[in-house]
């Protein structure tokens, strides 16, 4: 099979999607990591580096990307460089952060002959899902000269729960404090030893090739190392970490690759955004809330010759899809969700909506989308929630109010969201892909 068919038949096979996405999955167990995947993924399809610290010419890429820590932001031109008066943005954003615990500076921490790694809580993660399961470190290191260094462990640490013979009362109400309950395990200590603490940053200077004398500082955040598994009776349901929302950021590079690989021709300039730091808020330098994708656009346009109030013009037409998961109505608690509108995992994406703009979802957006959905022939679903139970939100809302861009949420139906083993319908996330390859074509 040559690489052309390999890479349509992720878009439309189930079983290589799935494949492919478990691939995507295991290559990023941080943000910076997914980052690096995605860059590698985009080089085998020609798409070039592009750095932000030069000036952009006439000789800017028609397929590029930026690569800036944690986020990546990709670009396709119009075919044959011809800007048309009407042309305009194509955006489809995702992020490629997850909830975790993050390690501290100082980390070590010794308690009754155990080695435990100091850490804090990134996002908003269910926190029972850390316990009793084998976690690996990852991220960055940065060294005093400024160079950045990935890294990443093995099973080195787990978060062990207490017994039921300690603490009659877990069964009926497990209450974890941050702080002091959420600790993982790394080393033990000799008994009989002087204790010493051993420096897990000394470790991942280790492993990454680097003098511990010359760090400066790191971004390490904890990952569940089990691997991605299909399971059900019919193989039918994925379960892995990070689908949210590394499933959506997977989606729109399947797109992304399916376009270049088939050479489609593009009227519009599309653009793939990967943000970073959606979990805790995107008011960061590569989130959404920060100034990358607007930077980004506006660079692109003045090397095509539009600037002043012909970009403004251009913003108006343009459109951005906000893709993040969703949440599938969840069998043993149903009272949580709509009564009327309950989405399921393999029956297609959802449309996210909210009365108080949680999601940025309007009319017209929505049109949009059920149009991309109708060219890719997939069937897709809505989603609202219970109106007495809260709603989260996503980069959508941000990246309408940066931009003033026609936004729409869009997401993959998930289950356990936000747990280190979430699980979504193995089917969903190739439909994703073919609608977001319609939208990108001009549906």
């Amino acid at each position: 099979m040559t690489p052309e068919s390999n890479t349509t038949k992720v878009l439309t096979d189930v079983g290589q999607y799935c494949e492919s996405l478990s691939s995507f999955v295991t290559a990023s167990p941080s943000s910076y990591h997914a980052a690096a995947e995605l860059a590698r993924r985009l080089g085998e399809q020609g798409f070039q580096t592009v750095q932000e610290q030069h000036r952009w010419g006439p000789e800017l890429p028609r397929c590029g990307y930026v690569l800036r820590d944690g986020a990546v932001v990709a670009w396709m031109l119009p075919t044959g460089g011809d800007c048309a008066p009407d042309v305009s943005f194509r955006i489809i954003g995702s992020h490629t952060d997850s909830p975790a615990l993050k390690l501290k500076p100082a980390a070590a921490l010794l308690r009754d002959g155990v080695q435990l790694l100091n850490m804090e809580v990134y996002g908003g993660p269910l926190l029972n899902s850390f316990l009793d399961r084998e976690l690996g470190l990852a991220g960055r290191l940065v060294t005093m000269d400024g160079a950045i260094h990935l890294v990443r462990t093995g099973p080195v640490a787990r978060v062990a729960q207490v017994a039921p013979h300690l603490d009659r009362s877990v069964n009926d109400s497990l209450h974890l404090d941050k702080q002091a309950n959420l600790l993982p395990l790394w080393t033990l200590v000799e008994e009989g030893a002087q204790p010493q603490p051993e420096d897990p940053e000394r470790y991942l200077c280790e492993l990454a090739g680097v003098a511990f004398e010359d760090l400066a500082f790191h971004d390490v955040v904890t990952y569940p190392t089990e691997p991605p598994a299909r399971f059900g009776r019919h193989q039918e349901m994925l379960a892995s970490s990070r689908l949210d929302n590394l499933s959506s950021v997977h989606a729109s590079l399947v797109a992304l690759e399916a376009i270049a690989v088939a050479r489609e021709p593009v009227r519009e300039l599309v653009i793939m955004v990967a943000n970073d730091h959606e979990e805790v808020g995107s008011l960061t330098r590569s989130g959404a809330g920060g100034p990358l994708l607007s930077t980004v656009l506006r660079r692109l346009a003045r090397v095509l010759g539009v600037e002043g109030d012909a970009y403004d013009a251009m913003l108006a037409r343009s459109i951005c899809v906000s893709a993040d998961a969703g949440h599938a109505a969840h069998p043993n608690y149903g009272g949580l969700h709509d009564p009327v509108v309950r989405p399921r995992l393999n029956a297609g994406p959802l449309l996210k909506i909210n009365a108080q703009q949680r999601y940025a979802t309007d009319a017209v957006g929505a049109a949009v989308w059920k149009r991309a959905c109708r060219a890719a022939g997939i069937p897709n679903q809505d989603f609202v929630s219970n109106s007495a139970v809260p709603c989260g939100t996503t980069i959508g809302p941000i990246t309408a109010g940066q931009l003033g861009v026609t936004t729409v949420d869009v997401g993959q139906p998930l289950l356990s969201m936000h747990s280190q083993r979430e699980l979504c319908g193995v089917q969903d996330g190739a439909w994703m892909a073919q609608a977001m390859r319609a939208f990108w074509l001009g549906a």
